[in-house]
């Protein structure tokens, strides 16, 4: 019996037993499911992620440093970071500190809870680009200027949430209420999220020495640095961080990462914690290789009378070892294809109700769950596989039944 019969046959037996099959199946159309729905989701947030990394441009770099507390003689602030992009103007094109205010947000008598209120300087802009360095763009008016920072003037840029609920659309001239404090709005940034309370639409930029009072004094602790070119970012961070071992004279104080570290730090997490996941939801792999170990052996006693006939009829050990091995491997590919599907819709479910949420919280960039070629070949490969490894045992038993004692099996 050649490989086409046994198939048709393994077909033929899947047909008669349709529920005992599909039980059969069922680890591995959750196994493979599982599976396709996990690497489904781990290549959308991957690719999310990518995505608004691209969005900040490769050169840029961020500068974390923890102040030294009492004893400590000196730290680094914005004026030192200022006067290193004119030491090294072939490498550094700009620097802003990047603080976060806790400052509540008020228009009129409405207030704004979840607005979130961060101080920059006006490098923050870049007027090449026309986009901030963390991608954003103007839709109105004009962003932070030296003279805001400079003499810590009460203006304010506002995201385009912002100036739908508390202005009606027309924010240009107005005033908010940042921490108590009349703010007037001189830009409006374009819509860059979904538009929605606590989004990527709802902030606030106002001049960092003033987000800096509104929290009490502290120490900027995060600047974002721009260098000449991706080519020159590695360069640029290099010279950041001499100058700040040079103050601090410990790494423990500072960290300095550029967008392209950043991007493939948060990959190397996704990729180990994909891992992880994948390899809980191969348990049920190896239950349905276990179901389908017991379907086969119940298989062989069913049809041990049928094995007998054809050994006598000249049928070798091989012959009936594949035959058993082909149902056993066509089990699970049947299995492994259900699975596919089952992972592929329940991916289109996860990128409608994950989607939004997603893509709020990461300033626009889409997120679409969808497996690759590559998950979903390896998914069904893997599938069969199990089918084979664990079908072998009773193919092999079958194989090696006496014709005669099979014969007189009742």
């Amino acid at each position: 019996m050649n490989f086409t019969q046994s198939f048709k046959l393994a077909l033929n037996s899947l047909r008669t037993s349709k529920m005992r099959a599909f039980l059969t199946m069922l680890g591995i159309i959750i196994g493979v499911g599982a599976v396709i729905v996990i690497l489904s989701l781990g290549n959308g947030m991957t690719n999310m992620m990518n995505e608004q990394f691209e969005t900040l441009g490769a050169n840029l770099v961020q500068a974390m440093v923890w102040p030294r507390g009492e004893g400590g003689t000196r730290d680094v602030d914005a004026d030192d970071l200022y006067d290193l992009v004119e030491q090294y103007p072939q490498y550094l094109t700009g620097v802003s500190p990047y603080v976060s205010a806790s400052a509540k947000v008020r228009s009129g008598t409405e207030s704004f809870d979840r607005t979130s209120v961060y101080g920059v300087s006006e490098s923050f802009f870049k007027s090449d680009t026309q986009k901030t360095m963390q991608g954003e763009s103007l839709s109105k008016g004009r962003f932070l200027r030296y003279i805001d920072v400079e003499r810590h003037q009460n203006v304010c840029v506002i995201g385009a949430y912002l100036e739908l609920e508390a202005f009606r659309g027309d924010a240009l001239g107005k005033s908010l209420s940042i921490g108590g404090i009349p703010y007037t709005v001189v830009g409006v940034l374009s819509e860059n999220a979904d538009n929605t309370e606590g989004s990527g639409d709802d902030k606030v930029y106002i001049p960092y020495e003033n987000a800096s009072r509104l929290s009490g004094g502290s120490h900027q602790d995060m600047y974002l640095m721009t260098s000449t070119s991706r080519d020159t970012a590695a360069a640029a961070k290099g010279i950041i961080e001499n100058r700040l071992q040079k103050t601090y004279q410990s790494t423990d104080y500072y960290m300095v990462m550029t967008s392209a570290e950043m991007m493939d730090a948060m990959n190397t997490m996704m990729n180990t914690m994909m891992i992880v996941l994948v390899a809980i939801a191969a348990i049920s792999l190896l239950v349905g290789g276990i179901g389908i170990m017991n379907i086969m052996l119940v298989s062989v006693t069913e049809r041990t009378r049928e094995i007998g006939i054809r050994k006598s009829l000249g049928a070798k050990q091989r012959d009936i070892r594949s035959q058993f091995v082909i149902e056993a491997g066509t089990t699970s590919a049947v299995g492994g294809v259900l699975g596919i599907l089952f992972g592929v819709a329940l991916a289109a479910v996860a990128t409608a109700l994950v989607g939004g949420l997603m893509t709020s919280g990461m300033g626009g960039a889409t997120f679409t769950a969808a497996p690759s070629a590559g998950d979903i070949a390896v998914s069904f490969g893997v599938s069969v596989g199990i089918g084979v490894l664990f079908g072998y045992l009773p193919a092999n038993k079958a194989a090696k039944l006496n014709p005669i004692d099979a014969l007189r099996y009742e």
